[in-house]
């Protein structure tokens, strides 16, 4: 499915991040470049409001009708020669993985970024059956060397600084290597350079599929997808189902959508347009090909009025660049392959198991801004309100939430119960106000008050400076030219008889 969960909760994770000081001033200098990256390029651009809306035209009319581009694909995919493969879930999509290695008498697989590859855990399967698995990514490559899981959708290494990452590639060169990143990439570089003239098979992720021409393309900034797609005599190629559009005019909305929202880029560096395994006039490529479309669990979204455009995402990253979470707890803190608000929603939608990931989707401060940020507007900020009430109404919420729900609302319910309830709490707030702010960490204000601190309530709140305020706007329509009047005070003369007849509500404002 789409991670292991660990142990801790997410809350325990985020505490281990909140303290690793390396870790969040490495985070945060990075999601800070990319957004203000994607700022400069997106205004640059010109009209990216209607650019956003085109391409979520796009992807709610292809994810609307899956099976029929799918179909074409995929019909159009083996006219080319390619050998096309559906996996269910992780365990179907790892046994086609490691039956097409073993046809190919496969020692070694270079692989280029794939999230999709991450989600199936398919370096520790290939490894099981003494296959070197190497990422040639060099974010991957570095996460692959610490033994962890990507920390960012787009730059897996975000977490780390150079001079951790000088200490893991000495590790593996057997020397000291300055913390210099022109030195750091010419050591890996030269390393795997060996690797790919010696794997038999080439793996990639999918960053679209075009329905039309069965073809599948490869966004990259380092070259070392071409490599994968061209060197090794076999390529798998790793789809999740949801990857299709329909045409190459619609690449064209996508190729000015992700790498702005992703790097901030115009362009990126490489883009590759792969139809089919190399035909005779070629002068590479490689002789076999298999795409591997997987479902694990997206399937499950189809149909479904809150989550089916949760298949829209295009895995630019934006949304956790934007996330004021993610920014300080980084991607290892919730706990499974996807991070941040995309994460979030992902993980306990593909898995179907709300009990076991409910804590994720409150990892939010439900802002909206990784809506803005979304190149094809993805209500995540809804979504996630959506898991939390289904995590109620399964009845997996907290009894203490629970009560504290059923208070709130008897409260707030009656005008004379809040006024009463304010009156104590400005009674009892001298306790534990200082210079106009609430610090105590003790019950439920610990965890708001261990990073900020709480607003003491008003000497005068704005119900009790109402009928000031009332009077204030009565004697400013005595000031008005008569036609203006006239409007305001048959606007005030319907709220009060609407107060008479009960339809007010409680109280005023």
């Amino acid at each position: 499915m789409a991670g292991a969960k660990t142990e801790a909760t997410v809350k325990a994770r985020a505490d281990l991040a909140l303290n690793d000081e390396f870790l969040r001033k490495a985070v945060r200098f990075t999601t800070e470049r990319l957004r203000n990256g994607k700022k400069k390029a997106t205004d640059e651009h010109g009209n990216w409001e209607d650019w956003r809306e085109r391409g979520k035209q796009i992807r709610l009319h292809t994810i609307a009708h899956l099976d029929y581009y799918l179909n074409l694909f995929v019909n159009n995919a083996r006219a080319n020669g390619v050998h096309v493969h559906f996996a269910t879930n992780t365990e179907e999509a790892v046994k086609l993985t490691l039956d097409i290695a073993e046809h190919a008498g496969a020692k070694s697989v270079v692989k280029s970024k794939s999230m999709v590859s991450e989600e199936l855990h398919l370096n520790h399967a290939l490894e099981s059956i003494g296959v070197e698995a190497v990422e040639t990514d060099l974010g991957e490559y570095i996460i692959q060397l610490a033994g962890e899981m990507p920390s960012h959708i787009v730059i897996p290494a975000i977490h780390k600084n150079r001079y951790q990452i000088a200490d893991l590639l000495s590790k593996e060169a057997g020397y000291t290597l300055p913390p210099d990143t022109t030195a750091l990439a010419g050591f890996v570089r030269k390393k795997l350079r060996e690797k790919f003239l010696d794997a038999e098979i080439g793996m990639t992720g999918c960053n679209f599929a075009i329905a039309e021409t069965g073809s599948m393309v490869l966004f990259e900034n380092e070259g070392n997808a071409r490599m994968v797609s061209t060197v090794p005599k076999t390529q798998i190629t790793l789809m999740g189902m949801e990857r299709i559009i329909p045409s190459w005019s619609d690449l064209e909305v996508m190729a000015t959508l992700l790498p702005r929202s992703a790097t901030g880029q115009k362009l990126t560096m490489y883009m590759s347009g792969i139809t089919g395994p190399r035909r005779s006039a070629d002068a590479d490529g490689p002789d076999e090909m298999h795409i591997i479309i997987i479902d694990n669990g997206r399937s499950l979204q189809l149909g479904d009025p809150e989550f089916q455009e949760l298949l829209n995402c295009i895995r630019c990253g934006a949304c956790l660049n934007a996330c004021p979470v993610y920014r300080h707890i980084g991607g290892h803190a919730y706990g499974s392959t996807y991070s941040g608000p995309i994460g979030a929603v992902l993980t306990p939608s593909l898995n179907k198991n709300i009990a076991e990931w409910d804590d994720i989707a409150n990892a939010s401060s439900l802002c909206g801004a990784c809506y803005e940020a979304c190149p094809v507007k993805i209500p995540l900020h809804d979504m996630l309100v959506y898991l939390r009430r289904r995590k109620v109404e399964s009845g997996n919420g907290s009894k203490m939430e629970s009560i504290g729900m059923q208070g709130f609302a008897t409260i707030m319910g009656n005008s004379s119960r809040l006024g009463g309830v304010l009156r104590l709490g400005k009674l009892g707030q001298k306790l534990v106000v200082r210079s106009g702010v609430i610090k105590t960490k003790l019950g439920p204000l610990k965890g708001w008050n261990t990073y900020r601190v709480t607003p003491s309530l008003p000497k005068e709140s704005f119900r009790d400076r109402w009928d000031t305020l009332d009077q204030e706007l009565k004697q400013g329509l005595k000031q008005m030219e008569p036609s203006m009047q006239n409007r305001m005070e048959e606007l005030v003369r319907k709220r009060e008889l609407d107060e008479k007849q009960g339809k007010g509500g409680h109280g005023h404002g």
